[in-house]
């Protein structure tokens, strides 16, 4: 069967090598702290500088050496903004520019934070740095991944853990014309066919909710934790010598466990 070419082909961003396109975005933020609790995840005070959420869009979601990833979408706090910042692959032959210009937004002291992104996104690129015979970067980073928090605090209290539904029940925030990430895959497939990209547009703007409510997530478990410290200071002197009472601060931990 042959594919009549949309005309309708146009992504957001720029084509800043062949086939792989940038999107970026600065959204100001007045107060941006120097560091960010990351007890939540038994974690120490991590530098909010090198703090990078990141998530991936894929051509299947069973993982394995034949699903790549076409897009990656990340967010981090620079120059009193959240940037975000989107490389979309237009093209196959554009995965090794994908993978070599993310692996320039990669420091030795850089946070990964992602949902799911222990299990999924970080092994999948993994996977796809040595396929290209590249050094993966991800390996030797500390790595908070927002799914294993949110299942001690809330899992038995909303129907699931996933995203979409923290983001729903926790954030407030309600998607409009969302496009469900199993749908993604076909989209991009589509869009390579020659067909409209109206609903890699709409991948697009999923990815970058997905970022958008890492980081709102990443900040409300924070400042959930601070407000334990302070719960736990205020109420340490009625705390039993002999271990009769747990510690307040760890009582709101263990929802999920």
């Amino acid at each position: 069967m042959r594919h009549v070419r949309s005309e309708d082909r146009g992504l957001p961003g720029r084509e800043i090598l062949p086939g792989l396109f940038l999107c970026e975005e600065r959204i100001h933020e007045d107060a941006i702290p120097q560091h960010i609790n990351g007890s939540f995840d038994r974690k120490g005070l991590l530098s909010a500088s090198a703090v990078l959420f990141f998530d991936t869009e894929t051509t299947g979601l069973s993982g394995g050496s034949g699903t790549r990833a076409f897009m990656i979408g990340t967010a981090d706090w620079h120059e009193q903004s959240l940037r975000i910042r989107q490389l979309t692959m237009a093209s196959l032959a554009a995965e090794s520019a994908m993978l070599d210009v993310f692996r320039t937004w990669l420091t030795d002291a850089t946070i990964l934070v992602s949902y799911n992104g222990k299990c999924y996104d970080a092994p999948l690129l993994a996977t796809r740095y040595r396929l290209a015979r590249q050094d993966n970067p991800l390996a030797r980073l500390q790595h908070v991944d927002l799914l294993y928090p949110s299942r001690r605090r809330w899992r038995g209290v909303y129907e699931n853990c996933r995203l979409a539904t923290i983001e729903r029940k926790v954030l407030g925030i309600v998607r409009e014309d969302d496009l469900p990430g199993a749908e993604a895959p076909a989209a991009w497939l589509s869009y390579l066919r020659g067909e409209s990209a109206s609903n890699l547009r709409r991948v697009l703007a999923h990815n970058r909710q997905d970022v958008v409510s890492m980081v709102g997530l990443f900040r409300l478990l924070s400042n959930l934790s601070n407000e334990e410290v302070l719960l736990y200071q205020d109420h340490s002197h009625v705390l039993s010598s002999g271990g009769q009472m747990e510690s307040l601060f760890r009582q709101p931990c263990c929802v999920c466990e």
